[in-house]
C-alpha cells in the first residue's frame, strides 16, 4: 500500500508486518519498498520463518461517468 502524506510518501506491506518505507517522492518510496520486501523475505528465509500466505488483494475498478 502506497500513501501520500503531508510532506512525504510512505508504503507498507500488510502481509509482512514491519515491512515499511518512506521517502520524499513516490519513485523513491517505490524503490525503497522493493528493497525492503527483498530484505524482509531474505531475513525470514535465514530465520527459517514460514512464508506468509497472501491475506489481502487489490483490484482496479474503472468507473465511466
Amino acid at each position: 500500500m502506497f500513501e501520500k502524506a503531508p510532506g512525504n510518501y510512505s508504503a507498507y506491506v500488510s502481509g509482512l508486518p514491519g515491512c515499511i518505507a518512506a521517502g520524499d517522492t513516490r519513485e523513491e518510496v517505490e524503490q525503497l519498498m522493493r528493497e525492503a520486501i527483498g530484505l524482509h523475505l531474505e531475513l525470514m528465509r535465514e530465520s527459517a520463518e514460514p512464508m506468509p500466505e497472501p491475506a489481502a488483494w487489490s483490484e482496479f475498478v474503472t468507473v465511466w461517468v
